[in-house]
């Protein structure tokens, strides 16, 4: 891990990723752009965004390692979450403004564990209103915003593991009796966590929303090698780019001469092994990470050179 003091000392930011614990009320561009005062290069990006009420795991490229972003983003994510059952909110968590109110004490276990059943698997979502997807070429939570009338498509997404942790009692501002679930999901990328709450309680017919989220993994980025902005600006960690990328895709070690035709664009033979389902990192005899290569047609098609 390479570490710079941000105390006077000089260089050049190492290309490599940074992995933030994103505070509540910054919007992913929020954190980007502080790094980038921090890392003093406009050349940072982020995987995937997070909700400005989520807090937690939120991974950044700088320099270089920015080419490795739209990979990284396509992959498996793991939340902490409380839903609240009994209020609807117009975007589904506790940032907009409730929309109604349903006393939910009455609400079993075993109802919420078959309504948290029916969301497991493969299954089809419909995004939140207030979202950045795109509807002919418009953002959603712009059309929202303008008060249209519209629908956004169900699209296909994996919830790999949700489960309730706790349900406790609560009250909610305006005296209703509400239920709050403490929720663990593990699921793939583009899955609202917000539209699962949502989705629950309309499901127990009693509305719901989420009050809290918080990010544990994207990928093989846990929150314990997270740093938060204060910890980044006293010290900036990188995690070098042949570091992030063996932990994130499968490792193809090539002999010099190999390393040397691809970075020149030759197509190789990619091993049997390999497949074509997902990218594949690139090693050269001495450890460098010489590309990011994806299967297509039996040979190695470049996705991302780094050498």
């Amino acid at each position: 891990m390479s570490k710079q003091n941000n105390g006077g000392g000089s260089g050049t930011t190492p290309d490599g990723l940074i992995v933030v614990d994103k505070p509540s009320g910054f919007t992913s561009h929020d954190v980007v752009a502080k790094m980038r005062g921090i890392a003093r290069t406009r050349r940072v990006g982020h995987a995937g965004t997070l909700d400005p009420m989520a807090t937690g795991v939120l991974v950044l490229g700088v320099q270089r390692a920015t080419k490795l972003l739209g990979h990284l983003a396509l992959t498996e994510k793991e939340y902490l979450g409380t839903v609240r059952l009994g209020q609807n909110t117009v975007t589904d968590d506790a940032e907009g403004e409730i929309t109604s109110s349903t006393d939910a004490s009455q609400v079993k276990r075993d109802a919420i564990d078959a309504a948290i059943a029916k969301l497991t698997g493969d299954i089809m979502q419909v995004p939140s209103k207030v979202s950045a997807i795109k509807i002919d070429g418009k953002r959603s939570y712009k059309r929202a915003r303008e008060g249209e009338d519209f629908e956004i498509p169900a699209r296909p997404v994996k919830v790999s593991s949700f489960a309730v942790y706790d349900v406790r009692d609560a009250v909610a501002e305006d005296g209703t009796a509400v239920l709050d679930l403490v929720v663990s999901v593990v699921c793939s990328s583009g899955t609202y966590i917000r539209a699962l709450a949502r989705d629950i309680g309309a499901d127990l017919g009693v509305g719901g929303h989420l009050t809290a989220l918080r990010r544990t993994r994207v990928g093989p980025y846990k929150l314990d090698a997270a740093r938060t902005i204060d910890q980044l600006q006293e010290e900036l960690t990188v995690m070098p780019v042949a570091e992030a990328a063996a932990a994130a895709f499968p490792r193809w070690d090539v002999d010099a001469k190999r390393a040397r035709l691809l970075l020149n664009g030759v197509r190789l033979e990619l091993p049997d092994e390999y497949g074509s389902q997902q990218p594949v990192g690139v090693f050269d005899p001495d450890g460098r990470f010489v590309a990011l290569v994806e299967g297509q047609g039996g040979k190695a098609k470049s996705l991302a050179v780094f050498g």
